[in-house]
């Protein structure tokens, strides 16, 4: 059995909410479930599986959500950004202290996962001669739960690809990671990106034996990636010195000024989506929650000398420096520039409509699964990405085989993070969605799961219900309701 999440996006707790225990405790009783499942035959009989794979598909630990990145270091230069020189410096330092500060924030899920090995967690009933599962009395399992074999395996994605670094200083970096989580990986070599890599090999024969090709998908979004998973990208500058540093220049600026909703609202811009959309959101915040306007036009005057010093970054303007007529990096800037006006309803306006063009959450990526090798050799059943933070199931193909017909399926793994999107009813209104997303994909090989060969869930659940002293953010007390296994 092959288990795949993506997007979990675990960050230090310095710019922003992470996951909450109570999803990790769903995802665990669902791998025990899922794997009870998988051991019900196609030939009506029980017989526990003997192994179990999970694949982290990049964007679990995030590296870059981190205020970390906007304070000194302890030497000279002080100002490190992901561009930097990776092989060494102050980068690698950087890298290690937002790592140590993701695993101590978040020691339950790294914990869980770790236990994963040879523990109740994921351990099923042992068979009966007869091919049933033994119980005890009162119809519960009981005696001998035999271990299976669990092997945890980490990918890659754009808010972790510091990992995939082959650089000696990462190395260290990578063995933590792997202890805290159990993993499979060597730590020596890159945590892949792309399956074929050298590194990938056992993931690639798992991949195989599911008919699965998997990768995070960042390489089909040009601002999050360019050309090479080595390099930064623009989407990292966004991601620091625009978004995080925004939130922690007005709090920073205007905090004895500010609602407190106002403060939790202003550090949860990076779960808007599209990114595109964060000054519309930014604009209703303020408007809803500061009725001084001219407290209003002073985090404006933060956005505009934010987004003016973000545009003049050597780095930022080599990447919007693009060819052709109206290029998306050049609508991006165009976007900035208007969002400058975010108290401004033609401004407003303006930049729904940029990011309905280039940033619309809801573009679906399976047209790129048709152009992957292992869909048009039909090597794989599956072709699923990440990244979007959309889960979706789309038909592709469909032939005929020696064993009936066989069908070609693609999947995104969607996200564990809440959301936050404008209503399309009216964008001027500036009116956002906000809910609590989880996805989870499993695909079985040979006569598992009464020959079936994959299952997915996303679940999704709404906030608690707004008052004037609750923004809606992370609601502490929230879990997900784990859906029945439907057996056989």
């Amino acid at each position: 059995m092959l288990v795949i999440i993506s997007d979990v996006h675990l960050t230090d707790g310095s710019s922003g909410e992470t996951v909450h225990q109570g999803t990790l405790r769903v995802f665990r009783d669902r791998l025990r479930s899922l794997a009870y499942a998988a051991s019900w035959r196609a030939d009506g009989k029980y017989r526990p599986i003997e192994e179990l794979n999970v694949v982290l598909l990049g964007d679990i630990l995030d590296v870059l959500r981190s205020s970390k990145w906007l304070k000194e270091g302890n030497s000279a230069p002080s100002w490190v950004r992901p561009w930097d020189g990776p092989r060494g410096g102050e980068l690698p330092e950087k890298i290690r202290t937002i790592t140590e500060g993701i695993l101590k924030r978040n020691a339950p899920f790294f914990a869980m996962m770790k236990k994963l090995h040879g523990t109740a967690l994921t351990r099923v009933p042992p068979a009966t001669p007869e091919g049933r599962p033994l119980r005890g009395a009162g119809g519960s399992p009981s005696g001998h739960r035999p271990p299976m074999r669990v092997r945890i395996f980490y990918m890659v994605g754009n808010h972790d690809w510091f990992y995939h670094l082959p650089f000696p200083p990462y190395v260290e970096i990578r063995r933590q990671i792997v202890e805290a989580l159990g993993l499979e990986n060597d730590p020596l070599l890159p945590f892949p990106h792309d399956p074929e890599e050298l590194a990938a090999r056992d993931i690639r024969e798992i991949f195989n034996d599911h008919r699965v090709f998997a990768r995070h998908g960042d390489i089909y979004d040009r601002f999050n990636f360019a050309g090479d998973r080595d390099v930064s990208s623009l989407g990292d500058a966004i991601v620091v010195d625009l978004v995080t540093s925004f939130a922690a220049e007005v709090k920073a600026q205007l905090s004895d000024l500010l609602p407190e909703e106002c403060l939790n609202g202003l550090r949860e811009i990076d779960n808007v989506r599209p990114l595109l959309m964060v000054p519309v959101w930014v604009g209703g915040l303020l408007r809803r929650t500061c009725p001084d306007v001219r407290v209003r036009r002073r985090v404006q005057e933060v956005w505009g000398d934010l987004t003016s010093r973000f545009l003049r970054l050597p780095f930022v303007r080599q990447s919007l420096a693009g060819k052709g007529r109206f290029t998306d990096r050049e609508k991006v800037w165009w976007g900035l520039m208007i969002s400058q006006k975010l108290l401004n309803p033609e401004g407003r306006r303006l930049v729904c409509w940029l990011g309905g063009k280039i940033g619309n959450r809801k573009q679906s990526y399976y047209p790129f699964a048709l152009c992957e090798k292992w869909f048009r050799s039909r090597r794989a059943r599956f072709i699923v990405y990440g990244h979007t933070h959309q889960h979706e199931i789309v038909a592709l193909d469909s032939c005929f085989a020696v064993r009936g017909m066989v069908h070609q399926i693609y999947l995104n793994s969607g996200t564990w993070r809440p959301v936050h999107e404008l209503g399309r009813s009216n964008s001027s209104r500036e009116v956002f969605a906000s809910f609590h997303t989880m996805t989870y994909l499993a695909f079985f090989k040979g006569d598992e799961r009464g020959g079936r060969t994959f299952e997915c869930w996303s679940g999704a659940l709404a906030k608690s219900a707004p008052t004037r002293s609750h923004f809606p953010g992370v609601d502490p007390d929230f879990q997900f309701e784990s859906p029945d296994v439907l057996l056989p």
